[in-house]
């Protein structure tokens, strides 16, 4: 059996890489990748406390044994809907990244702090995207 303090370390290490990525980078590409690490470092903590025996930490201590656990692997399946929900949220920024460098030419998150109506900035013009004349936009 595998001891619990290497799979631990190696979620920190994620988790630490993950928060500098999403803190310190400016390109959204990047921060994205810096979201993806946190989410697989709660995957990985998630698989690692499904080994935990019945007893939890107190349980390895005692030297009952390993017991058969839970059958239906709540590690397992928590992982596996947090990666289905990464999956999804990388798909949407990404092309939130897309649209905002087809706009701006930059992905580059200072370039673009002043989205939105609060902005000075802001104009209510509708930029003409090429698309084909028919029936009007919204």
């Amino acid at each position: 059996m595998i001891h619990l303090a290497g799979p631990i370390v190696l979620a920190a290490a994620l988790a630490g890489a993950g928060v500098y990525g999403v803190l310190a980078r400016r390109n959204a590409v990047l921060v994205l990748v810096g979201a993806e690490l946190l989410l697989n470092a709660a995957g990985l903590l998630a698989i690692t406390a499904n080994a935990l025996p019945a007893g939890g930490l107190a349980g390895l201590s005692s030297g009952a044994g390993a017991s058969a656990g839970d059958p239906l692997l709540p590690g397992q399946v928590l992982t596996i809907m947090l990666i289905t929900i990464a999956a999804a949220e990388i798909g949407v920024a990404l092309a939130v990244v897309l649209l905002v460098f087809r706009r701006r030419g930059t992905s580059d998150l200072s370039a673009v702090r002043e989205l939105g109506e609060a902005s000075p900035t802001y104009t209510d013009e509708v930029p003409d995207l090429g698309l084909p004349a028919g029936r009007p936009r919204a």
